[in-house]
C-alpha cells in the first residue's frame, strides 16, 4: 500500500519512523531489534536510509595510510524487504542523487519493483568526501528533481534504453521540505518554489527536515498552500537528549534550537536530566502537532529507540 493512500484514510495522526541500515559487519538483528520495539505503535511504514561510498584511510604497519572506498551502511533494500515480508509494513527506501549513477538508480528501481516496495524517498543526499568517477557511457541525477523525474518517467515505462513494450512501475514518490529553508537556498520562498517543482514533477508527498519549533512548520506549511503545493506534508521530529546536540544539529542539519531548551538542556545536572528534558519538549511539540490536525509524524529514530518509545507512548 503506498503511504498517500494511508495518509488519505488516515482518521488520527498516523506514527511513522526513520532508521538507519547498521555498519557495514554488524548484524541486521540490529535493526529488527529496534523494530521489534516499534511495531506496537503499528506504523504504516518505515523510512531505511541509503548512504553513498564514503573514502577513508587506515593506517599501515609501515606507518603509511592506505584508502579505502567503500559504502560504511550497505543494506538498504534487504532491511526494506525484511521490514515489508518479516512485519508487514511497508518499507520506504531513500534512493540518492549523489554517489549513484542514473543506470544504477534504475537497476535498484527494478529490484525494488521485483519486490513490491511501492514506495520511495528521492533525495540528493549530503556532499559525499567521494567524488565517484562516472564513466562517459553513463548518466546521472544532480539534483533530487532529476531523481524524481527518472521515477515519475519510468511509471510511464520510459526507461533509460528504448524498450519495446516496456512494463509500468507504480512508486509512489516522497520529496524532503524544508521549514527553515534548505541551507543552499537564498531564501524560503525559493526553497518553496523548488519544492513544487519537484511535486509538478511527480513527487506525492513531503517529509520535513527535522524542526524545534512549531511555528517554523506551520508558516512552511501555509507558505506551500499559499504557493499551490497541496500534497501532503509530513512533519519531521527529533528528540534531544544530549547537551552537545545543541551544536551538532545546528551545524550539520541547519536547523534552530529555541532559547527556552537550549537553557534547559546545557544546565542539566546529569545525562538522565537532559534526556528526560528532551522527553518532555518532544511530547509538547509533538501534542501541539497532533492537535493542529497533521496526517502523520515522523520520528527520526537513528536506531535510539528506547525514549523515542517513551514519547510515542504518551501521544497514545
Amino acid at each position: 500500500m503506498k503511504v498517500i493512500e494511508y495518509l488519505e484514510k488516515a482518521t488520527e495522526t498516523l506514527i511513522s519512523f526513520e532508521i538507519i541500515p547498521p555498519m557495514r559487519g554488524r548484524s541486521a538483528q540490529e535493526v529488527y531489534t529496534i523494530l521489534d520495539q516499534l511495531i506496537e505503535f503499528e506504523p504504516p511504514f518505515i523510512d531505511v536510509t541509503s548512504h553513498a561510498a564514503d573514502a577513508y584511510y587506515v593506517e599501515q604497519k609501515d606507518g603509511s595510510f592506505k584508502r579505502y572506498i567503500k559504502r560504511k551502511r550497505p543494506g538498504t533494500l534487504g532491511l526494506c524487504a525484511g521490514i515489508k515480508y518479516r512485519y508487514k509494513i511497508e518499507a520506504v527506501p531513500h534512493l540518492l542523487c549523489r554517489g549513484f549513477t542514473r543506470e544504477e538508480t534504475e537497476d535498484m528501481l527494478i529490484e525494488l519493483n521485483y519486490l513490491g516496495i511501492e514506495n520511495l524517498l528521492a533525495v540528493r543526499g549530503d556532499d559525499p568526501n567521494y567524488q565517484k568517477a562516472i564513466n562517459p557511457d553513463r548518466s546521472k541525477n544532480n539534483y533530487a528533481i532529476d531523481l524524481v523525474r527518472q521515477v515519475a518517467d519510468m511509471n510511464r515505462g520510459r526507461f533509460q534504453d528504448d524498450i519495446l513494450d516496456s512494463a509500468q512501475t507504480d512508486f509512489c514518490i516522497g520529496v524532503g521540505g524544508y521549514p527553515e529553508k534548505h541551507e543552499e537556498s537564498p531564501n524560503l520562498e525559493a526553497d518553496i518554489r523548488h519544492l513544487k517543482e519537484k511535486i509538478d514533477a511527480g513527487a506525492h508527498y513531503a517529509v520535513t527536515q527535522m524542526f524545534f519549533d512549531n511555528q517554523y512548520f506551520f508558516d512552511f506549511e501555509k507558505k506551500c498552500r499559499d504557493a499551490g503545493i497541496t500534497v501532503p506534508i509530513i512533519p519531521g521530529l527529533k528528540l534531544l537528549t544530549k547537551p552537545y546536540q545543541m551544536k551538532s544539529l545546528p551545524s550539520n542539519f541547519h536547523v534552530n534550537i529555541p532559547d527556552t531548551l537550549v537553557a534547559a538542556m546545557t544546565a542539566a545536572d546529569s545525562e538522565t536530566e537532559a534526556q528526560q528534558i528532551g522527553v518532555e519538549y518532544l511530547k509538547k511539540q509533538a501534542g501541539e502537532l497532533i492537535n493542529a490536525g497533521v496526517s502523520c509524524l515522523h520520528f527520526y529514530v537513528m536506531n535510539d529507540v528506547h525514549l523515542v518509545k517513551e514519547v510515542v507512548r504518551s501521544l497514545k
